[in-house]
């Protein structure tokens, strides 16, 4: 379903990508894994059109670059930052969203009741809590109902409850409809949860490729705790601990 072959970005003189080659199949969920500046976000904004790049990426068979208002149909996309006006109704931003991707959003409550937001289409963006606004967000991705969902760090801003909240919507929705997701996190329990492979990013290069199982045992196996003794006569309870920073 997406093709990315030697997908190359530059930013003047700095190479944000290089040379990077992804392949995920109908009905997979793909996981983006790297630090900050790894290439996640510059990967998903080629994909998404944002940028230019070098290279090729193909959505379902067409090229992003030559096709990329069908591309663009063809994706769902939920970004690490949301953009909507405080004043603006729920109903409002789905009608409107809908416009824009040229499909009807027939019933604005049944797209909400999608992503538990039912009864809420009558409020104010500036009323909704942080977590609402991001399920509203995958509420818009989803109208038109695209093979492809991509997602950036999108609980990023939320709190551990409403991370888990997200999360497990995701997963209900993933293996209800089989789609095709691409979305890049740090959260190791996000990737457990959505993602059947693993695309670890190194600056800008593909450092290796993993079943999840694999990607899991070898980050859990990578936290080393060492303990210090303060001094050597004081009791265990004196001993200062220094956790060894985990590998990602």
């Amino acid at each position: 379903m997406i093709q990315i072959n030697h997908l190359t970005k530059r930013f003047g003189r700095s190479v944000a990508v290089d040379n990077v080659s992804i392949r995920v199949l109908p009905g997979e969920s793909v996981a983006l894994w790297g630090a900050n500046g790894a290439g996640k976000t510059t990967i998903i904004r080629c994909l998404t059109g944002l940028y230019r790049y070098e290279g090729t990426i193909q959505v379902d068979g067409h090229d992003a670059v030559r096709h990329g208002k069908r591309v663009r149909q063809q994706i769902g996309y939920v970004p690490q930052e949301l953009g909507f006006y405080d004043d603006l109704r729920v109903s409002a931003a789905i009608e409107f969203f809908a416009t824009l991707r040229g499909v009807s959003a027939t019933s604005t409550d049944a797209v909400l009741a999608r992503v538990q937001l039912d009864g809420h289409a009558r409020k104010r963006m500036r009323e909704l809590s942080g977590g609402m606004k991001q399920r509203l967000a995958l509420a818009i991705a989803l109208i038109g109902d695209p093979p492809v969902l991509v997602l950036d760090e999108v609980t990023a801003s939320l709190d551990s409850a409403g991370r888990r909240e997200f999360v497990a919507l995701l997963a209900a929705l993933a293996q209800a409809d089989g789609r095709c997701v691409l979305f890049a996190s740090h959260r190791l329990e996000e990737i457990e949860a959505l993602a059947s492979r693993v695309i670890l990013l190194d600056r800008g290069h593909v450092a290796d490729d993993l079943d999840v199982y694999a990607f899991a045992s070898r980050v859990k196996g990578s936290a080393v705790l060492h303990l210090t003794p303060a001094d050597p006569v004081d009791d265990f309870e004196a001993a200062s601990t220094q956790l060894i920073e985990r590998q990602a």
